[in-house]
């Protein structure tokens, strides 16, 4: 079993690719010592991936790709900068209740710093903010997006651990205000302490005018959330329905209303005509209990197909051309090819961690860490104060789905062991490894924003660390409070 560690960690210092790493490993314990067949390996890794809930992976990869193409985030920008840009420091709150919105919607930090993060730097300088403190706030919000649902770790923990995605998705959600909360308080502070001033004055039309243009992206959250919740779909129909949303906004929402908006009929009254329609479904499906689900999905299915039906009238009938053009086939194209290297990346790692964290289990290295782990402590919260010290660490050197994928079957046997929740430790786990994101070496959100703001990697190491306070603070409140992450699960699930 030395063989194996020695193996791994030395590969991974050389800077071999994680999943070569892993199944590298893994092969020379198998070949040299355990004399494992190789059709057994190959089953083992096949068998990793060979499930139902990582169909939802590259859905929700997909969901955000198309959120950030269609110019979705634009409007959610938009509608922050009217409900917040008034407070003092009111950027650096748009940042954040930015990244909150757009986590309902892509489930990954990478996209929000990605997505988001590019315009957020931009206009943050544009307005006199300091480069530092505009990439420190930018960074830090980024990690609400795998905590707020939907979230792509989680849907990876919930695979390798065998809890429900549901209820890990519905655990994130006060984690995640919190997280929100505590940032919004350490902007309000860095902007008495270095005198920074509101951005705009407050304006209830404009908070009007943009709601009513992000309200479609809004429901997003709401349909997978709700969808799940009322058992209407499973975690990965809902990310399929996701991707079907945001590609309803991008080829024919979005550039209905602009046509719709050119011959004078504003979007309030679109909207307006979609929400009776909806409400009058609602109704209709409270008295008719034999099969109210269908009532309601009908009305939803009636209002895009009457989008659809006026978009094509407008365009080949009216000769309207919209001023919000549609998707291209072209961009569709690099969208679609994008999520497949990024699902692949991803699944070719847990296909490599399942087989790594077999051959633990075969070799009882999984039993011999749960009898040191009870043997320091048997109390849930030391235990979790020490797991959460090692997550951490191999935040720092690791990146987030290998991590999971490698340490939930062996972490796993002792914290049920020791009674601790695995919803509750499933989102204790995957803020610790949000938190190794903005730290180095590996820390890819670091990499992704010195690469938008034009940073040194240094520079951008420097400008996170102070933002790392309220994360930590965050992730002591639901070590300490488990009914934080558990309440609304058990109120949803009950």
């Amino acid at each position: 079993m030395l063989l194996l560690f020695i193996v791994f960690f030395t590969t991974l210092l050389i800077g071999v690719p994680i999943f070569i790493a892993l199944a590298g490993s893994s092969l020379v314990y198998t070949n040299l010592i355990a004399g494992i067949p190789d059709f057994v390996i190959l089953h083992r890794m096949a068998g990793g991936v060979d499930s139902f809930p990582l169909l939802a992976v590259p859905f929700f990869i997909l969901a955000g790709n198309l959120m950030n193409s269609a110019g979705i985030t634009n409007r959610i920008y938009d509608f922050a900068v009217a409900l917040v840009g008034w407070l003092k420091g009111g950027l650096g709150h748009v940042n954040v209740v930015g990244s909150v919105i757009f986590a309902g919607m892509s489930g990954t930090a990478v996209a929000d710093a990605g997505g988001l993060g590019t315009i957020e730097i931009k206009a943050m300088r544009d307005h006199g903010y300091k480069t530092d403190f505009a990439v420190g706030v930018t960074a830090a919000s980024a990690t609400i997006g795998p905590i707020i649902p939907p979230s792509l770790p989680m849907v990876i923990f919930g695979v390798m651990a065998n809890v429900s995605i549901g209820q890990l998705f519905a655990a994130g959600f006060i984690p995640g205000l919190l997280m929100a909360a505590f940032l919004m308080m350490y902007v309000t502070w860095y902007a008495h302490r270095y005198n920074i001033g509101r951005d705009q004055v407050f304006r209830l039309a404009i908070l009007r005018t943009t709601f009513v243009h992000a309200l479609p992206a809004l429901m997003t959250p709401a349909i997978i959330i709700g969808g799940m919740s009322f058992g209407i779909f499973t975690p990965t129909e809902a990310a399929v329905a996701a991707c079907m949303w945001a590609l309803f906004l991008g080829l024919v929402f979005y550039p209905l209303t602009s046509q719709l908006e050119a011959v004078g009929i504003p979007l309030g009254r679109v909207l307006s005509i979609m929400t009776i329609v909806l409400a009058a479904a609602c109704l209709a499906a409270y008295y008719d209990l034999a099969n109210p689900v269908r009532v309601i999905m009908g009305a939803l299915l009636l209002n895009i197909l009457g989008s659809v039906a006026a978009y094509v009238y407008l365009t080949w009938v009216g000769r309207i051309v919209p001023t919000y053009p549609p998707m291209s086939f072209k961009r569709f194209f690099k969208i679609s090819m994008d999520t497949i290297e990024t699902t692949a990346a991803v699944l070719i790692i847990v296909g490599a961690a399942s087989l790594f964290g077999w051959v633990l289990t075969t070799a009882r290295v999984t039993e011999a860490i749960t009898e040191v782990l009870l043997g320091i402590s048997r109390d849930p919260l030391a235990l979790l104060l020490i797991i959460n010290v090692l997550l951490l660490i191999v935040g720092c050197f690791m990146e987030t789905i290998a991590a999971i994928s490698i340490l939930v079957p062996v972490l796993m046997p002792a914290v049920v062991q020791a009674g601790i929740d695995p919803v509750q430790f499933g989102v204790i786990m995957v803020l610790n490894l949000m938190i190794g994101l903005l730290t180095p070496p590996v820390g890819m959100v670091l990499f992704i924003l010195a690469r938008v703001a034009s940073i040194s990697f240094d520079r951008t190491v420097r400008a996170v660390l102070p933002f790392l306070f309220p994360l930590l603070a965050v992730l002591m409140l639901i070590t300490i409070f488990p009914s934080l992450t558990l309440i609304v699960p058990q109120y949803l699930y009950r």
